[in-house]
């Protein structure tokens, strides 16, 4: 479970990501609306990608990404960003579907 999740959907904040920052706690990511892709130059920690479709099924996970890599998943609509180890702490495997509550 993500407890806390960023959402960034605007050209802005997608382009900033997780940029400045010196990590995530567990249980924090950051959703990246409108993206098949993304990349970690210039980021101080690994991270894990989670590639969603359109209806929040996981197609692809790539775990601990370094700084300066990238990855894409074809079909991707959206990425969720977690801390390296979070997608597998937290049962996240292809084929499953997110669920999105507000609280």
């Amino acid at each position: 479970m993500v407890a806390r999740c960023e959402v960034a959907a605007s050209p802005l904040t997608r382009m900033r990501g997780l940029l400045g920052r010196d990590g995530l706690s567990p249980g924090e990511g950051m959703l990246i609306t409108k993206s098949g892709s993304i990349h970690t130059a210039f980021m101080r920690f690994p991270i894990d990608a989670v590639f969603l479709d359109r209806d929040l099924r996981v197609r692809k996970v790539v775990a601990a990404i370094p700084p300066f890599r990238a990855a894409a998943a074809r079909g991707a609509r959206h990425v969720l960003e977690l801390g390296a180890g979070e997608a597998a702490r937290t049962g996240i495997v292809v084929g499953r579907r997110l669920a999105w509550r507000d609280q």
